[in-house]
């Protein structure tokens, strides 16, 4: 653990800020615990998703308090990290100024699932699922001690 008390401020940006960036911010907000402040944006603004809601709720995490917020209102944070969570993002994700670390990973986006009420929320656990299983790793790998 370090003595320096630097809390990694991390920004998890995706293209709605509804679903997967939600999702990621839950899990890293869990998994890192006091170690990391944790935000999540949108190149857009879509609304936090019901559907994200429900499934973060049956894995035990409360993101109903989240927002859906636009990249632009984070412009005066320093962020050690950002991670961008589909390829839109990626490619319309603002220059960060600073010594930024980036990641990416293109997650699918449940949102655009089909089928029933229960095959789309199946989509959606799967979506949780990797998202989650990468937070865990992102933490234990790449978050500051």
């Amino acid at each position: 653990m370090s003595s320096t008390g630097h809390i990694t401020k991390i920004l998890v940006l995706c293209t709605g800020n509804s679903c997967r960036s939600q999702i990621a911010e839950g899990y890293l907000r869990h998994f890192s615990g006091s170690r990391a402040e944790v935000f999540s944006a949108g190149v857009e603004t879509h609304g936090v998703n019901p559907r994200a809601v429900a499934i973060m709720r049956e894995d035990g995490l409360d993101i109903l308090h989240h927002t859906s917020n636009n990249i632009e209102e984070y412009s005066a944070i320093d962020f050690d990290a950002v991670i961008t969570v589909c390829d839109n993002a990626q490619e319309r994700c603002p220059v960060f100024i600073g010594n930024v670390r980036r990641y990416h990973h293109n997650f699918p986006d449940p949102a655009k699932a089909t089928g029933t009420d229960e095959e789309i929320m199946e989509q959606f656990r799967a979506v949780r699922d990797m998202i989650r299983e990468y937070c865990r790793r992102f933490v234990e790998t790449e978050l500051d001690v």
